[in-house]
């Protein structure tokens, strides 16, 4: 039993009274983002039935978040952060409300659906980095590999429960119910944010947002090469990777599914997060790590083989078998699984080496690079994909991830030298 308990996901954070509410509230809140994130992409292939035009909902997406995430950093180390997040998190409550009224009209502009869709994403950059950047003001620094790995849990089991959700629901429901619940669940997020002490910047560093403060950041970004390099390897990842945008496609024509929703899409959807999740549940081991570097491209190039089995198993499917779906699927969980270690150790290490005047900005550079780069991926598969198909661009990207990263490595030895100490 205390190995078994050595391996399950340190709750020490969840004593810390502020860290609970926000834990509690995420519970709520990341089922209904889930909700939307699996209904944009559906209402979108509903409306156009073509895979690049879903693959535009990265274009629409990293365009605010590049902008918004950078300038949302700066943002966040300058003013109050829990202003900020309640200000943002009404943002997010506003767009998501206007989502579900596009379609409960029965909207079938895409543009206007991409437009709100972009508004959601510029709140979400700006909330994202202070949200980041307020963990380590409010919880001791030995707890925050627990803490992130104990996020990074509740990220993906919503991710799983929305796509299941939601794919069995959309063809029953509609759209504008999914984008509902998003709606409403937010007011649980913004009930934490407002019972957070204020949290002004200990220390600003510069004498105003803009772009003298984000250049700061960068400039501050180019004397840290460890953590530059875990933002390249994750863009590496990401990019080349992420065949989240292909998913329609291959619900549909690979396993015989309908347009919008169904078995397969939902499986699809949902099978990533669920190894996230698991590898979250087991995920005491986070805190021994000291080599985190090589950790996390360990994981990365686990991600990348993932991948290629992810593809090599859609392709075997030929239309409407079943039994492929489920191989596919837990090749996806188990790249999952890689990211959501990748995840928390690149984490640790941006909040425990940056200093709290630029720990906004450099939060602001990691939403980008985190979210951002996943947004990269769809415009990309989405436009690869239609000249080579689903299956050769999964495969390829999946490959490219193994010997980017490697080839990363070999060129920044420090970063798989990367050590921290051992937690107590």
């Amino acid at each position: 039993m205390p190995r078994l308990r050595a391996l399950l996901a340190d709750t020490r954070p969840l004593q810390v009274p502020e860290y609970r509410r926000l834990f509690n509230a995420q519970i709520i809140t990341v089922i209904g983002a889930q909700l939307t994130i699996v209904t944009v992409p559906a209402q979108i292939y509903a409306i156009t039935g073509s895979s690049a035009y879903v693959g535009l909902t990265g274009l629409f997406g990293l365009v605010p978040l590049v902008v918004f995430g950078l300038y949302g950093g700066s943002l966040a180390d300058h003013f109050d952060r829990r202003r900020l997040l309640t200000l943002t998190t009404s943002g997010l409550i506003i767009t998501s409300g206007l989502l579900c009224l596009q379609a409960a009209l029965g909207n079938e502009n895409v543009w206007l659906l991409l437009g709100i869709f972009s508004l959601q994403q510029a709140c979400f950059a700006v909330n994202q980095p202070t949200r980041s950047a307020v963990l380590p003001r409010i919880m001791p620094a030995r707890l925050l590999p627990a803490a992130n790995a104990l996020n990074m849990t509740v990220f993906t089991g919503g991710a799983i429960a929305g796509p299941l959700v939601g794919g069995a629901l959309i063809p029953v429901l509609g759209f504008s119910w999914l984008y509902l619940v998003d709606t409403i669940f937010l007011f649980a997020t913004l009930r934490a944010v407002l019972l957070l002490p204020p949290l002004p910047v200990e220390a600003v560093a510069g004498s105003s947002p803009g772009l003298r403060s984000v250049i700061d950041g960068f400039v501050y970004l180019g004397t840290q090469p460890v953590l530059l390099m875990s933002f390249v390897v994750d863009l590496i990842a990401m990019v080349c990777g992420m065949p989240r945008a292909l998913i329609p496609e291959m619900a549909d024509v690979n396993f015989g599914g309908p347009a919008g929703g169904g078995l397969a899409f939902a499986v699809l959807y949902a099978a990533m997060p669920a190894g996230s999740f698991l590898g979250g549940v087991f995920s005491g081991w986070v805190s021994r790590v000291e080599l985190q570097g090589r950790a996390v491209a360990a994981a990365i190039v686990v991600w990348g083989a993932a991948i290629i089995g992810f593809g090599a198993a859609v392709g075997l499917a030929g239309g409407s078998a079943l039994p492929w779906l489920w191989v596919a699927a837990v090749f996806f969980a188990l790249g999952g699984a890689a990211d959501a270690a990748s995840a928390a150790f690149r984490s640790t290490m941006l909040q425990s080496a940056a200093t709290d005047a630029m720990r906004g900005r450099l939060q602001g550079v990691f939403i980008v690079v985190v979210a951002g780069g996943p947004r990269l991926a769809d415009v990309l598969h989405g436009l690869v994909a239609a000249p080579f198909g689903t299956v050769t661009t999964t495969i390829g990207g999946g490959a490219l991830v193994v010997l980017g990263t490697l080839l990363a490595i070999r060129l920044v030895p420090a970063f798989v030298r990367y050590r921290v100490p051992r937690a107590a």
